[in-house]
């Protein structure tokens, strides 16, 4: 679309006003609406200013202006505003010297996307991921210096099967056994579906929808793949959509990894494949019928997961999730089929072109951006550098001893673990000048700072269990 067609397109739906989203460091949509008549093809060039020392990690005070240049090809009609709304995302960019701002997550993926390109490996990386969330009816939660607490309530709750409800009719899915059923035990599956609908309406191809495997309304809406970037921007549509939609209906969503106690947490299992000249590069006769480029960038994958967690598992919630015995992918080893290890090889289909390594460590905290870029980037050093991903773990871990465990390799037991692996481990992420050491220094410093420093210092509702009386 060009900036001329994006005024017409505004015209033809009677959008008056334009609604600009860009996405903050830790995945966070910003937007400000202008009305379309203020505006004129610039936006598209010179960009519309802000200040960029208001977003969480980015500008200091005496730097603070920013321009965020709108993409023309983002354009859709906002699903949510009374009145008709065209929205689109938008790039930043530093005001004097009209570079790209490094810091900008949308900026990251494309510099992943292109650098792929100069490497002459692929052409384009396709990223499918499967998010999953919970859907709540209530969420209260406080912290201050005399109180701590959360409480969560669901109708599908399986701690509700003897509330009072007039009449309580016992359809609860029970504590991971939320996997597929179909109503009344669904309840969901007509709010799903609208959900699904207003993904449609701005261009979002949806492969599926069900309930997930824990009680509590889990939920999983599988996008079908596109590449990095593109999906990266639905990504942001797909939360966006989710959470209006719930709200329309009273009802809360949150991607938190691990909202429930002793139940399976929110995963957001990523499928990554790259392709030549509209030809898969995965398939071949190695192991799960992958081709050798394919293995080696298992191999960079696994070697670098602990950093790549930094970003794939952001949150000191997600190693809530990260832990055996919830189908938690903490084994940093390939398989095929088996749900247990970190990387992966879908069987359902025999052929060529469905090919594909799925991540399964990722949560749907992550910010896209920067997760699949970084992942790109783990498997680009794989292939260079022909990094062996060791041997399969084709065996059932829940038969398997604790000696024969201790062999493999684990995930990061927290997010301080997994940080501090990004700032030993990072050198793989300055490939092509994608990562900058501005950006990673700031996602270091802010994930310790402003959320594992702050966490350190509240007590613990549990430690009142285990202490109070000592």
């Amino acid at each position: 679309m060009t900036p001329k067609e994006f005024f017409e397109f505004a015209k033809k739906h009677g959008a008056r006003m334009m609604d600009l989203k860009f996405v903050d460091m830790l995945g966070t949509w910003q937007h400000c609406s202008y009305p379309v008549e203020t505006i004129d093809e610039g936006v598209f060039e010179e960009g519309l200013g802000f200040d960029g020392s208001s977003i969480r990690g980015w500008q200091e005070i005496h730097q603070s202006d920013m321009m965020a240049v709108c993409d023309p090809n983002t354009a859709v009609i906002d699903p949510f505003f009374r009145e008709p709304t065209v929205s689109v995302l938008a790039d930043i960019v530093d005001p004097e010297t009209r570079e790209m701002y490094d810091k900008c997550p949308r900026t990251v993926a494309k510099r992943a996307a292109a650098f792929l390109k100069k490497t002459g490996i692929a052409d384009t990386c396709f990223i499918g991921p499967e998010p999953e969330f919970f859907i709540f009816d209530e969420v209260r939660y406080e912290q201050n210096q005399h109180t701590g607490y959360y409480s969560i309530d669901s109708v599908e709750g399986s701690w509700n099967t003897a509330r009072f409800e007039e009449p309580n009719l016992g359809y609860k899915p029970s504590y991971k056994g939320g996997y597929f059923p179909v109503s009344p035990t669904d309840t969901y599956h007509d709010l799903r579906g609208e959900m699904v609908y207003e993904m449609m309406k701005v261009g979002i191809k949806v492969e599926a929808h069900h309930h997930e495997v824990a009680t509590g309304g889990q939920a999983e809406i599988d996008m079908e793949f596109k590449e990095l970037t593109q999906m990266a921007d639905q990504f942001m549509w797909y939360k966006y959509i989710i959470k209006n939609v719930a709200k329309r209906h009273g009802k809360s969503v949150t991607f938190m990894p691990k909202p429930i106690f002793q139940d399976n947490g929110s995963g957001m299992h990523t499928h990554i494949s790259l392709w030549k000249d509209g030809n898969t590069l995965m398939a071949g006769d190695g192991y799960a019928g992958l081709s050798q480029l394919a293995l080696y960038g298992i191999g960079g994958i696994l070697k670098h997961a602990a950093a790549l967690l930094a970003f794939a598992a952001p949150t000191t919630n997600s190693y809530r999730r990260l832990v055996p015995g919830f189908e938690a992918p903490v084994n940093l080893v390939m398989s095929a089929r088996n749900r247990s290890a970190s990387v992966r090889i879908p069987m359902y289909s025999k052929s060529a072109k469905a090919k594909r390594l799925e991540f399964r460590c990722p949560d749907p905290t992550a910010n896209g951006y920067l997760t699949w870029s970084a992942m790109l980037l783990a498997m680009i050093d794989g292939i260079q550098n022909k990094i062996d991903p060791g041997k399969p773990l084709d065996v059932n871990i829940y038969e398997m001893s604790a000696e024969e465990l201790a062999k493999f390799p684990k995930t990061p037991g927290s997010l301080a673990e997994s940080i501090d692996a990004l700032e030993k481990d990072h050198e793989f992420l300055k490939a092509g000048g994608v990562f900058t050491e501005s950006l990673l220094n700031s996602w270091i410093n802010w994930k310790r700072n402003e959320e594992l420093d702050q966490m350190a210092l509240r007590p613990h509702p549990y430690e009142f269990h285990l202490y109070y009386d000592c």
